[in-house]
């Protein structure tokens, strides 16, 4: 069994597609598809089964998939602590973010820290996701670090708060509230609302300030994302409470100040607690805590 068979395997497994599996892994089609045929032979079965253009994994492929992935991931972690004992100055970080994060906010920590000389080397990686995913790959040692919601009942993992971004309500320009600067949770409780699906880190930040003044709103429509969410409210399906990202204006919406709440919302940056870090990761961390407090925790200062 060869590690180059088990890589193809986990790539096919993850795309569900043997044409793009092979792009991704800069190979021809029968190549993929002779490895694949090979550790088949060796385990005695097949591992996947066809459903049109796709394929997917058959019991014994699901069986087979969860080992593979443990086994890369040690690889993986096996070959960066070699790296950081041979090239100290020339880490390797895998980050996770938050969507919203991506634009600016990232691309700014990143650059400013690699102006350090002493870590112009140093080389990332990036995925983005909410904040359950993003939690559950910092456990699975697919990510360093990740910035995130704060998540109770983490006892093994350190969150670090390092940004600070406003809440606010938006609404469609046609809509009654728009004639207002701010409004209060009783007003927007009149209203259809648009929630943050059970995935979002935002969803118990936003159901916690409805509760502090004992308000159930009248959820008409979940979604995961904030451009989602700015897009049903621009559409006319009810009001929000989201964070102050650059993309709402963008859309055609009417962004209020949100008053008798607390409108504020932390993300953090959290990493497995007593986690072994190299040394660009320990300067990364501390360069994060600090680069913010100087920035007074604000997400958009430019």
């Amino acid at each position: 069994m060869q590690l180059k068979q088990l890589e193809y395997f986990y790539v096919l497994a993850k795309m569900e597609h043997c044409t793009k599996a092979a792009e991704k892994l800069y190979i021809t089609q029968p190549s993929l598809s002779h490895a694949i045929s090979e550790l088949e032979k060796e385990l005695g079965t097949q591992l996947f089964q066809k459903e049109g253009r796709n394929i997917h994994l058959n019991k014994y492929g699901q069986t087979f998939f969860p080992h593979v992935e443990k086994a890369l991931t040690e690889l993986k972690i096996g070959e960066k602590k070699m790296l950081e004992l041979l090239y100290p100055n020339k880490g390797n970080i895998d980050l996770g973010y938050l969507y919203n994060l991506g634009d600016r906010f990232v691309p700014k920590v990143i650059t400013a820290f690699l102006n350090n000389t002493d870590y112009k080397d140093t080389k990332f990686s990036f995925g983005q996701g909410n904040t359950p995913n993003l939690i559950d790959s910092l456990k699975k040692e697919k990510f360093d670090f990740v910035f995130c919601s704060y998540v109770e009942n983490e006892p093994n993992i350190d969150f670090f708060p390092v940004i600070q971004e406003d809440l606010v309500v938006i609404v469609p320009k046609a809509h009654p509230l728009a004639k207002f600067k701010s409004v209060t949770l009783e007003q927007l409780s009149s209203y259809p609302f648009v929630a943050f699906s059970h995935k979002s880190g935002l969803r118990p930040i936003i159901d916690n300030v409805f509760k502090s003044v004992n308000i159930t709103p009248n959820i008409v429509a979940e979604t995961e994302i904030d451009t989602s969410v700015a897009g049903l409210v621009e559409t006319n399906f009810g009001v929000a409470i989201i964070t102050n990202i650059p993309a709402l204006k963008d859309f055609n919406i009417k962004i209020l100040k949100l008053k008798n709440a607390n409108s504020k919302r932390l993300i953090y940056l959290a990493k497995i607690k007593d986690k072994h870090l190299s040394p660009a990761m320990d300067s990364f961390q501390s360069f994060v805590i600090k680069y913010q407090n100087e920035n007074n925790l604000s997400i958009y200062n430019t």
